[in-house]
């Protein structure tokens, strides 16, 4: 289900514009990073993985990726978009829109096998920065799938960083 079947199925499109709107904020996008990762790190733990409230509005994993510097195991909840084909998942480095790459994205680049947690399942991935024409066609698809991302772009000067992710080869 996409991010507008999600909003759908719990309150209509008007609930969806509304949420795209207030996410496309500067406000939101200075407020956000605080307060939803500890609230779905919180909730997440506190059901053993099976609830994750951002998800509640997106689809979302639990992305466990490795230090780039320190080495140590990072958790960090994001939202998603899962392929529609099964086979992957695709994060978004938009950071809100904020001008820096966000800690996670520079760890699946020194480290791209990771793990993520969705609806109680931890997942083995690989991951793999999308570039040139398979981003142009990722990134109108996530357009389509969360249109705040134009948003989040065009206050950047950077090129938002997107991952695609699979499961790793042997992990069932």
């Amino acid at each position: 289900m996409g991010a507008a079947g999600a909003v759908r199925g719990r309150g209509g499109a008007g609930l969806l514009r509304l949420v795209q709107k207030v996410s496309s904020t500067r406000a939101f996008a200075k407020a956000a990073p605080h307060v939803i990762p500890a609230l779905d790190r919180a909730v997440h733990r506190f059901t053993r993985g099976r609830v994750l409230p951002s998800a509640l509005l997106l689809p979302g994993v639990v992305l466990t990726s490795t230090g780039a510097r320190s080495g140590r195991p990072r958790r960090t909840p994001l939202a998603c978009m899962p392929e529609r084909d099964g086979g992957g998942w695709i994060l978004v480095g938009s950071n809100f829109g904020r001008p820096g790459h966000p800690a996670w994205t520079h760890n699946l680049l020194a480290h791209p096998e990771a793990s993520i947690s969705m609806q109680g399942e931890d997942i083995p991935v690989t991951a793999r920065l999308l570039t040139g024409g398979e981003r142009a066609a990722v990134w109108r698809e996530l357009l389509a799938f969360w249109p705040p991302y134009a948003v989040y772009q065009g206050r950047v000067a950077r090129e938002i960083r997107i991952f695609r992710l699979t499961r790793t080869p042997g992990s069932g």
